[in-house]
């Protein structure tokens, strides 16, 4: 945008006049031994003053060229910003909801682990066949399955949050595999 808004400038400028000083140096004359004489030497200083008088309407066209440019510069750096902040909600709306599943899905983990438990003690009793026992323990593992389907869904949420805030990961803070083994 900055760079935008100094063509704006530069536009602007082009309908002034432009001074410029100049000078010259020299020596004149025919001989060579005359050269280190002070009357064979000249100089000459003074300002060069220019401005177009027509240019048919291109003056003008540069310069609404150059604010055509700035606006869409602005343009295209609000939707980025505005883009930025729907990402930013996006994802906290997505940990919100995400974090309400979860809490359900532990609910459901640990109902489904006492009605396995149960079964099986149903099943040792004698009082259930083991197919009760079976189709409990595939309800708890589907169960799990979706649990671990709503963590991998809020990490990646919260990679994107983190994204949309504008920061991000070195390599070399990530924990080494000494580190996460001395954790557990």
């Amino acid at each position: 945008m900055a760079s935008a808004n100094e063509q704006i400038g530069i536009a602007k400028a082009a309908f002034y006049p432009t001074l410029s000083l100049s000078g010259d140096v020299g020596i004149e004359s025919a001989r060579f031994l005359r050269w280190i004489n002070w009357p064979s030497r000249f100089w000459s200083a003074g300002p060069t003053l220019g401005e177009t008088v027509f240019d048919a309407g291109r003056r003008r066209a540069t310069l609404n060229q150059s604010i055509a440019a700035y606006d869409a510069t602005v343009a295209s750096y609000r939707q980025t910003v505005l883009t930025a902040f729907q990402q930013v909600e996006d994802n906290l709306a997505a940990l919100r909801v995400l974090e309400n599943e979860a809490s359900a899905e532990d609910q459901a983990v640990k109902a489904a682990q006492n009605a396995l438990d149960i079964s099986t003690y149903q099943y040792k009793a004698g009082t259930v066949n083991y197919l009760t026992v079976i189709t409990e323990q595939a309800i708890l593992l589907q169960d799990q399955v979706q649990a671990v389907s709503i963590l991998t869904r809020r990490l990646s949420a919260s990679v994107l949050l983190i994204q949309a805030l504008g920061g991000g990961w070195d390599a070399s803070t990530l924990p080494t595999l000494h580190d996460v083994a001395q954790v557990k």
